[in-house]
């Protein structure tokens, strides 16, 4: 049963707040990594590449933790844990758009020639923190 997000933490993920993704290496060890975020409804909205680390442990476990720590209130937090389906559709457009968010940019100009966009969904399971 997917979990809701409260209206301070969709306000988060609105924001230009960033979040820490943690997915599972093969030897089951935590790998965490800073993302910039979005929401659809409840679910969290993340973007990576096509063969990078996160990327591949996501394909062999979808388990994942998204962890939000607004700068202004570093007492405060929430974490989104649940499971993650990714797709290739939508990905350069969630970027561009990320990037209009984040750097005021139009265009997300960082990528190489081969690099593939992947859309991250995260549909909460749980919600916790003091948010």
């Amino acid at each position: 049963m997917a979990a809701q997000l409260s209206d301070a933490a969709k306000a988060l993920l609105d924001a230009k707040t960033f979040a820490v993704v943690t997915t599972l290496q093969p030897d089951g060890s935590p790998q965490s990594s800073v993302v910039w975020v979005a929401r659809d409804g409840d679910d969290v909205l993340f973007c990576t590449v096509e063969g990078r680390r996160k990327h591949l442990n996501m394909v062999k476990d979808p388990r994942v933790s998204v962890l939000v720590n607004p700068p202004d209130n570093p007492y405060s937090y929430f974490e989104v844990r649940g499971e993650v389906a990714m797709t290739t559709e939508g990905g350069r457009e969630l970027i561009n758009a990320l990037s209009q968010k984040y750097r005021g940019e139009e265009v997300y100009g960082f990528d190489g020639p081969d690099d593939v966009r992947v859309v991250v969904r995260l549909t909460p399971r749980k919600v916790v923190g003091s948010i």
